[in-house]
């Protein structure tokens, strides 16, 4: 389990897909009432969560959704075209149904949480919100560290209670978002130190920079690289120097989820740039990854690149919350229903090809 004051688990090592479930789902799909591969990528899924959920008959019905949220220091550097103040903003929009990853939840029947890890503004009169308070946002770090170590501990953890608690009640599922203004500049910080990639072919609009903003934002975190990448030891260190609570959060999120067996679908540019971190620091996590859709990003073809990723989807979607993903579940469950459902030749009487 998880432990509130350590990160011994990070060294458990992710489960193991049944590949005998994978082989006879792919069997299965042969046998289906259509010309092999006929289905393309939702034959694909189907055999995928069959593996991942060790069953030859996969399904996504009950699916949660853990929307992390945070401030971050950077954002004094005038690197978002939105003001700080709209983290808390949306953190009161999730907490009365009125974003988009409410309305993607209602329509999917999900289970949604969401968690404020630590802003500038309290939210602490919201009771459908948990809190975990590590600081007023993580530190600017073009001039300090984003985190300390007790922070990054506590948000990694933070990340992995919440797959355990969506394990205990049953979730198939998990979709974990994130919200934070400045976090797609963190985001990027933290996919240059994690890639050979450089920096001007990583950064983007965000939440809607021109191309004035994009340069000053790329200065602001070639600075950064400038203070921090002679200390880069280590993924959890390059996490802790410039990323964010909620990143790390997601981080923790998905190393555990691949340690108990969970399937994670994969959000946009920030959600997987934590995908990417996750499988560093815990090889083989990205066995229980499924990637939704491609990002408006244009970092975000270069991470999943590097985790050797084609998402499902790509409709020019940039705006977090996980709401990419929700999009993607509809797809996941005709998929399930399609290899449950569909007749084989032999009991529709349908002639297989000619020999």
């Amino acid at each position: 389990m998880a432990s509130h004051t350590s990160l011994d688990w990070l060294k458990i090592s992710p489960a193991m897909p049944n590949e005998q479930i994978r082989h006879a789902a792919l069997q299965h799909q042969a046998q289906l009432t259509k010309p092999p591969g006929a289905l393309g990528r939702l034959e694909e899924i189907a055999v995928q969560l069959a593996a991942l959920q060790h069953t030859l008959h996969p399904s996504v019905d009950h699916v949660q959704i853990s929307i992390f949220a945070a401030d971050h220091g950077v954002a004094a550097e005038n690197i978002s075209a939105f003001p700080q103040s709209v983290t808390t903003e949306m953190i009161k929009n999730f907490a009365a149904g009125g974003a988009a990853i409410n309305v993607l939840a209602r329509i999917l029947g999900a289970q949604l949480e969401i968690i404020n890890l630590g802003t500038v503004h309290s939210t602490d009169t919201l009771t459908n919100v948990r809190h975990y308070h590590l600081g007023a946002g993580t530190a600017n770090f073009v001039h300090t560290a984003a985190m300390s170590e007790v922070q990054l501990t506590a948000a990694l953890n933070a990340g992995g209670v919440s797959v355990e608690q969506a394990r205990t009640n049953n979730r198939q599922l998990l979709i974990a978002g994130e919200m934070g203004i400045g976090n797609t500049t963190s985001a990027t910080a933290l996919a240059c130190l994690l890639l050979n990639v450089p920096l001007a072919q990583l950064a983007g609009a965000g939440s809607g920079l021109d191309s004035k903003g994009i340069a000053h934002k790329i200065r602001v975190i070639e600075r950064a690289l400038s203070l921090h990448s002679r200390y880069i030891h280590s993924p959890l260190e390059a996490l802790r120097r410039v990323g964010g609570f909620e990143i790390a959060a997601l981080t923790g999120a998905y190393i555990r989820g691949a340690q108990l067996g969970l399937p994670l679908l994969i959000d946009g540019f920030i959600s997987t740039v934590a995908a990417l971190a996750a499988e560093q620091i815990c090889m083989d996590s990205r066995n229980w990854f499924i990637y939704a859709h491609q990002s408006a990003e244009p970092g975000h073809a270069h991470v999943l690149k590097a985790l050797n990723a084609i998402p499902l989807l790509d409709l020019a979607m940039r705006l977090g919350e996980g709401s990419g993903a929700a999009v993607a579940v509809n797809l996941l469950r005709m998929a399930c229903s399609l290899h449950n459902e569909m007749a084989t030749f032999s009991t529709a009487h349908v002639s297989t090809r000619k020999q």
